[in-house]
Formats: structure tokens, C-alpha cells, sequence
């Protein structure tokens, strides 16, 4: 397989054609039933313990469901996605998705147990299976070809973007109208913003542009058949750092305001200095994906994922200095930009186009059921010390373990076309 020549050139040819559908991907990312509850929970998980009563432990494991549900529902969009087409599942799914919102605002009255909070956070992925990363990668790898690496890093920015957003737009609904209007306002996001879009622009997204070529002939691509990758060392390598870096990354983001609130910062000070989360992960997905087209990826991986292990020192030891908590904040944030963009590159990188999805599709269900468990263990520590030191350690040692196992990988493989 041929190597992309290291220029600093972009050829724009692509975005005049295909802008709309970065547009409407970033803000379906943004506003899809994976990051939503992520970037949005933690700004209600202290609201919840005062008004219904909940341990914050509790709580805190409400992810591990959320993340078990995508398991099953990122398989499910890719079905419905071929069976029915994209706009149908699509449009079903940002009208579920803002339902199901509306249904956790009324969690006390249809029981009030923690349990039904955790039923609910597994059925949202599947109520917004649509707006899942599945479809808007999809839409992108359609219409982009040469600059396709810049346009999935562009569009998965969205979730930055989120955490940028909504901590702050929660908590303020939270602190005017009380704990309910946390969840509607995050119903309205997908209801009004990202629907309109999907209604003007998702007709044409499947009409792939001719100058891309056919994309019905699997043989004439390079790489490494499934069932061989899948024994490959190289390929468990990537899919267990991903796994540990993705597990500390999960953590972070749902308990990153709750531990500076108490540390002391108010709830929308911690919703403030986490939108520099949102920046950097911004920052770091976009310079991260144009840095592994130039570089060997796994030392690029090595600086981006281990950055985040001194993010979570500066907040153990740190956490009186505003500006420390702000870079530390922002450290972390780099490490969840580059994860989900490292994760597509490396599998592509090392097993070459022929049996991607299939690759991919394995992949993104391993790191979904591998960090399952990483709220409730989190929320675990907690409970036992009573404090989120032993998080933040835990959380550095995965790091620094994710990010050095990279290393090991070697020289990109030269990825022959497999015929038959």
C-alpha cells in the first residue's frame, strides 16, 4: 500500500461538495445518544443526590449501563442503517432520542428506584440508535476520500464541542428550574437543532460522488482478512490500550465536576473550568489526526495518551490553583480527542481497508463492553475513601500503561491486495 506523501497541503475539492454533511455530522455527533448522557450526566449527578436522594456511588454507575447498551446498539445501527437506509433511522432517532430524555425527567414518578434511572441510561442509545457515531462516520466516509482522515477528525470534535456546551448549559437550567430541566434541555439540542438539518440535508448523503469510485469491490482493497487479524497480537495490542485509556477517559468525564465541587468550586465553576475539556479535546482530535497522516502513529499515540496521567496529578495534588485545574482539565481533554481517532487509524493503519468494519465494528464493541465497569469502580473507590484520589491514581497508572503498550507495535506493515 502506498504512503501518503508528509505535505501540509489539503485539497478543498471534497469540503466545496461535502460541507454540508461535516456540518451535520459534528452536530449529530454533539447531539448523539453516546455523548450526550456522557458530557451532560456530570453536571447532574449532585443535583440528583439533593433532590432524590441517591448515593453519589449510585450514580455514578449510571454510565456503566449506558456504555453496556451501546454494546448491542452501535451493532444494531449498522443493520438498520443497510436495511432501511440512513435518513429513516435517523429521523426516528432524533425524535426517540429527545423522548427519552423527557422520560428521565420524570424518573421519581415512574418508580424512583436507581434501578429505573439505570434501565433508562442502557435504552438511550437504543431510543437514538441512529445518531450514533456508526451513521455519521458513515456519511462522512461517503463523501470523503483523500481528505477523510481531517473530516472524521473534524466531525468527531463534536463530542468536544459537548463538553464544551453542555456542563454549563445543564447546570444553569438545573439552578433556574430545578433538577428536571437538566434532562429536557438536552431533549431540545437534537429536537431543534440537529433535526431541521437531517430533514434539509440527509436525502443526498448516501448519493456517493462518482469521482470516489465504486465502493462494491472489497478485492481490489489492501489489507489483512478478519479472521487472521483477529488472531494477531498487533490487533489485541491496540484494542486493550484503547480499552484502558477509553476506561479512564469514561471516568473523568462523568466525575470531573462532581470532584472539583468538592474541592471546593461551586457547581457552575466546575461546569466552567470543564468546558476546557471540550476545548482541548477539540484541539487534540484535530492536531492528533493530522499528525498520525505525517508521523508514526504510535509515538504520536505515546505523547497524547500519556499527557492526560499529569492531568489527573495536577488535580490530586494541585486542585487550590485555578489555572493548574484548568491546564490539568485540559491535559485530559487532549488524551479523549486523540482516543477515538487513534482507535479507527491504528486498526486501518495496521490491517490495511479490506476487512475494516468488520475490524472496526469488533473494535468499538470491545472498548464498549471493556469499559463497562469503569464507572462503577470508579464510583467504588469513592465510596471506600471517600474521596477521588484513588480515581485519580488508578487513573494514571491506565494511562500511562495505554499509552506505552503502543509502542510495541513496530513498522507499518507493507499491506498487499488480496484477490478472491
Amino acid at each position: 500500500m502506498s504512503h501518503p506523501k508528509n505535505t501540509v497541503a489539503i485539497d478543498l475539492a471534497e469540503f466545496k461538495v461535502g460541507w454540508r454533511y461535516i456540518i451535520l455530522a459534528l452536530v449529530g455527533v454533539a447531539t448523539s445518544s453516546a455523548v450526550m448522557p456522557l458530557y451532560g450526566f456530570g453536571a447532574m449527578v449532585v443535583p440528583l443526590e439533593e433532590a432524590l436522594g441517591f448515593r453519589r456511588s449510585d450514580l455514578l454507575a449510571t454510565i456503566t449501563f449506558s456504555s453496556f447498551g451501546a454494546v448491542f446498539s452501535s451493532q444494531l445501527a449498522g443493520i438498520l442503517n443497510r436495511r432501511y437506509g440512513i435518513k429513516p433511522v435517523t429521523l426516528f432517532s432524533l425524535i426517540g432520542l429527545p423522548l427519552m430524555f423527557v422520560v428521565m425527567s420524570q424518573v421519581d414518578r415512574i418508580g424512583g428506584s436507581i434501578w429505573v434511572l439505570y434501565t433508562l441510561f442502557f435504552l438511550v442509545t437504543f431510543a437514538g440508535v441512529g445518531t450514533l457515531q456508526v451513521t455519521w462516520t458513515q456519511v462522512v466516509n461517503l463523501w470523503f476520500d483523500k481528505n477523510r482522515g481531517l473530516a472524521l477528525a473534524m466531525i468527531l470534535s463534536g463530542s468536544g464541542v459537548a463538553g464544551l456546551v453542555l456542563p454549563s448549559m445543564v447546570t444553569t437550567a438545573v439552578e433556574m428550574w430545578g433538577w428536571r430541566a437538566g434532562f429536557l434541555s438536552m431533549a431540545l439540542l437534537p429536537l431543534l437543532i440537529t433535526l431541521p438539518l437531517a430533514l434539509m440535508w440527509l436525502s443526498g448523503s448516501e448519493r456517493r460522488p462518482v469521482a470516489h469510485g465504486s465502493s462494491d469491490a472489497p478485492a481490489e482493497l489492501p489489507g489483512v482478512l478478519f479472521p487472521v487479524a483477529v488472531r494477531s497480537w498487533k490487533y489485541w495490542t491496540i484494542n486493550t490500550s484503547m480499552v484502558l485509556v477509553s476506561a479512564a477517559i469514561i471516568v473523568m468525564v462523568i466525575n470531573t465536576v462532581p470532584l472539583l465541587q468538592g474541592k471546593g468550586y461551586s457547581a457552575l465553576e466546575a461546569s466552567q473550568i470543564f468546558g476546557a475539556f471540550g476545548v482541548s479535546l477539540v484541539a487534540g482530535r484535530v492536531l492528533v489526526g493530522y499528525l498520525v497522516d505525517r508521523l508514526w502513529a504510535p509515538g504520536v499515540a505515546f505523547v497524547a495518551l500519556s499527557i492526560p496521567a499529569l492531568g489527573c496529578f495536577i488535580l490530586a495534588t494541585m486542585s487550590d490553583n485555578p489555572l493548574l485545574v484548568v491546564a490539568g482539565v485540559s491535559m485530559i481533554g487532549i488524551g479523549a480527542g486523540a482516543e477515538f481517532d487513534l482507535a479507527a487509524f491504528l486498526v486501518a493503519r495496521y490491517f490495511g481497508m479490506r476487512d475494516y468494519a468488520r475490524l472496526f465494528g469488533l473494535q468499538m464493541g470491545v472498548i464498549s463492553g471493556g469499559i463497562c465497569l469503569a464507572p462503577t469502580m470508579a464510583a467504588f473507590l469513592y465510596e471506600t475513601f471517600g474521596n477521588y484520589d484513588a480515581v485519580l491514581t488508578v487513573n494514571m497508572v491506565l494511562f500511562m500503561i495505554g499509552s506505552t503498550i503502543l509502542l510495541g507495535l513496530g513498522r507499518y506493515p507493507h499491506l498487499e491486495v488480496k484477490h478472491g
